[in-house]
């Protein structure tokens, strides 16, 4: 199959932009990516103490892109399972689903036990991943049956009808990030936060083992063919120089917003159960990928291998180990080319894009996905796009 293309994206708070213009400036965004055409359009979900995210209820957000879009896919990703009850979501979902056409995709996974704390739930990694595969069996059942039937350690339903159903059988296409072992074991499909190094090796235990655990050739649930991508902030500019100019500052207040707001709400309350080693705690007989750590320090340690890599800081793409670290990909056209070459070499069948994120203005971002959509996509997929005025 060609290279398909999605979007990544957490609606980030804008500088001095009021949070009404936030969101129509993000919906004409997503209009010029289904114009592109972009596969699917994928939001996550974060709550206060969180401010990298302002778009907690996706399921609001989506149905404002239901009713602007026609062809774009669009989901949660993910759906922290442990902080929905279950029938609520199987009923939001069935209504995204009818609303959209048929055009819903949904990524679920855990989430932190820093939110399901603030949330009112234990802080309890074991009792979290209960949560959330109770919950995950709980939604997959209801979704595909006329009956949902669940005996649980938290929840308890009983010949409850299933009044409203999905449009996709058995149901929406589903995705879970950050783990290729989860993602291949239960037929999902999966996206990979980090950068190019060692994307090749997570591509290839991801087939190998979708070919052990759902057989050689296998489809999705849906039909599909499994799909795996890598998230990349993008910033692309006429020129390397302008790109990184613009990238630099904004990948600094990135960084800040996701993970500093959080770990200062910790360190004010003192909830020593959240720092030091026990920031990295994960459930039990999960594989080492699954590990939660501490997102500021993640993002700290990147910085420092690509710098020393790199001594001058944010560059372009071309070659691994170049570029801002984690993920962030600034350069002219030409530049981004060569970077989609060597990520086209990974096996990957699914580039994940990031273009609003840190500082980055509406305009900025859209001159970005312009150039992008016009100068780049249409290398690696079957039908040109047309370039739009910005």
């Amino acid at each position: 199959m060609p290279l398909q293309f999605g979007v990544f994206d957490h609606i980030e708070p804008v500088p001095d932009m009021p949070l009404d213009q936030i969101y129509r400036d993000r919906l004409v965004q997503i209009e010029r990516l289904e114009s592109a055409g972009f596969y699917s359009y994928h939001l996550a979900e974060h709550h206060t103490p969180a401010v990298h995210s302002l778009a907690p209820s996706q399921n609001v957000f989506l149905s404002a892109v239901s009713q602007r879009t026609t062809t774009l896919r669009f989901g949660p990703c993910v759906y922290v399972l442990p902080l929905h009850h279950p029938v609520r979501l199987i009923e939001e979902i069935c209504m995204l689903d009818n609303l959209s056409g048929g055009r819903l995709e949904i990524g679920v996974g855990r989430g932190g036990v820093i939110e399901a704390y603030f949330w009112g739930q234990e802080s309890d990694v074991e009792v979290n991943q209960a949560r959330y595969l109770e919950t995950l069996d709980a939604v997959l059942n209801g979704l595909s049956h006329e009956e949902l039937n669940h005996k649980g350690e938290f929840y308890n339903f009983e010949e409850l009808p299933m009044r409203l159903r999905p449009m996709q059988a058995p149901y929406p296409p589903m995705w879970y990030m950050r783990n290729v072992e989860t993602s291949a074991i239960n037929g999902m499909h999966s996206i990979i936060v980090g950068n190019l190094d060692g994307f090749d090796a997570n591509v290839k235990r991801y087939k190998e083992l979708w070919e052990e655990h759902q057989g050689a050739g296998a489809l999705t649930p849906q039909g599909e063919e499994p799909k795996i991508g890598l998230v990349n902030h993008l910033v692309v500019a006429e020129t390397d120089e302008e790109a990184i100019e613009i990238a630099a500052p904004a990948w600094d207040l990135y960084k800040w917003n996701l993970g500093s707001p959080r770990r200062l709400e910790v360190e004010r309350r003192g909830l020593t159960q959240f720092t030091g080693s026990n920031a990295g705690m994960r459930p039990s007989n999960q594989p080492d990928r699954e590990a939660r750590h501490d997102l500021y320090g993640e993002l700290e340690s990147a910085e420092v291998q690509s710098r020393r890599l790199n001594p001058g800081g944010l560059q372009h793409t071309a070659g691994r180990g170049a570029g801002a670290g984690f993920g962030v990909i600034a350069g002219s056209p030409e530049t981004i080319r060569e970077y989609m070459e060597e990520y086209v070499s990974t096996g990957a069948n699914y580039f994940v894009a990031s273009f609003q994120w840190g500082s980055l203005t509406h305009e900025q971002t859209m001159r970005s996905l312009e150039l992008f959509s016009t100068e780049i996509m249409p290398h690696y997929m079957d039908t040109p796009v047309t370039r739009t005025a910005v």
